[in-house]
């Protein structure tokens, strides 16, 4: 007997490799006695009859296999936030740091799964709330970041930050990252902030070009409430973008808190190698 029954099928649609595997992988699973799930676009894109919404499939699902890159996975994770479903990334490219399993090796870890022996992580996400004018607008959950940065012609915002009310600073920056420890080799790397091992549980915030250079990147407990504020009058646009997908455009005055999640998001590993070759691989340490 299969351990799991609805599986679930996500894949870049506009990369005609990925329609091509999901292809392959529905008769596989059929094959199989499961009940492949897939999403009315890529239904369209294979002509398969059994189109399903996006809310039909979080409720049914028990097993998600997302083919495409990390950009990918991190929207599918955002979908099945609160449900404790397994997430098998497969990237179609080089490996990737949450899509590490390659299509070579996919139907060795699904059957795996398949028979309820999943190797997985589970990674920390973050609850974003945004408050304005006294009112919560806006309650959202990310894997990798949640940053506020200027628009492109835009003025040095002024961050108000507090943790735990306790405040911080008012970072002088174009922007500022908050991000998981998985969210840590992404916008944050970039911005000058620390490796973490996605399995320790804190919470990294970077600033983001500041105006003193004295502000560096600090780690928090997981226990902490962040809070940011807009404090500086400005013409032009400031965003709130969570995990680099979904924005809102802020106000002078508006708050954003974060914090840690409660639920926390299941990812399917590789057997064949561990994090720091991931490490290795993607930022090519030790090469000349």
């Amino acid at each position: 007997m299969q351990e799991f029954q609805n599986v679930a099928i996500f894949a870049k649609v506009h990369d005609p490799r990925c329609l091509n595997i999901a292809s392959d992988l529905i008769n596989w699973l059929e094959a199989r006695g499961c009940t492949p799930m897939a999403e009315e676009e890529l239904t369209r894109q294979l002509g398969y009859p059994k189109a399903l919404t996006e809310d039909e499939i979080r409720e049914q699902a028990e097993l998600v296999v997302v083919l495409g890159g990390d950009g990918t996975l991190i929207s599918v994770a955002r979908l099945f936030s609160g449900k404790d479903v397994p997430i098998l990334g497969v990237n179609l490219g080089s490996l990737g740091f949450l899509t590490e399993i390659t299509v070579e090796e996919l139907y060795t870890r699904l059957e795996k799964c398949l028979e309820g022996n999943p190797r997985v992580s589970e990674r920390m996400m973050l609850e974003v709330t945004l408050h304005r004018e006294g009112q919560e607008i806006e309650k959202c959950h990310v894997l990798n970041d949640v940053v506020i940065n200027k628009g492109a012609l835009a003025r040095i915002v002024d961050l108000e930050t507090k943790v735990n009310r306790h405040f911080l600073t008012t970072y002088k920056a174009d922007g500022l990252i908050v991000s998981t420890p998985t969210g840590s080799t992404g916008y944050s790397l970039s911005a000058g902030g620390p490796i973490i091992h996605p399995l320790m549980s804190c919470i990294l915030i970077t600033p983001i070009c500041p105006h003193t250079l004295t502000n560096r990147p600090i780690v928090v407990t997981d226990e902490s409430t962040i809070s940011i504020t807009v404090t500086s009058s400005f013409d032009e646009k400031v965003y709130l973008t969570l995990d680099g997908q979904v924005g809102f455009e802020l106000r002078e005055g508006d708050s954003v808190e974060v914090r840690k999640a409660l639920k926390t998001t299941s990812l399917v590993m590789s057997r064949s190698r561990d994090y720091f070759e991931i490490l290795r691989t993607k930022l090519k340490w030790g090469e000349r």
